[in-house]
């Protein structure tokens, strides 16, 4: 038997994983109640970079040309 159809026998064999999301989820509530949203676009008001001061550090917000927000200290 080669590999290929040994990994592909012992593949089926295994019950699938339940599939998870990594994607962000939408705004809602909890048991505590709702949880303020606010957009993107209001925070970062047409610009593509903002400092966020928090607890006295400052913090970079930042959106990528692929649209994603990536936050760094």
């Amino acid at each position: 038997m080669h590999t290929s159809t040994l990994m592909s026998s012992a593949a089926q064999a295994l019950p699938a994983a339940p599939a998870r999301s990594l994607r962000a989820q939408p705004a809602g509530g909890s048991a505590a109640g709702p949880v303020r949203c606010i957009s993107s676009a209001q925070i970062l008001d047409g610009e593509t970079v903002v400092e966020i001061e928090h607890d006295g550090m400052r913090y970079r917000l930042r959106q990528t040309s692929l649209g994603k927000l990536i936050l760094t200290k």
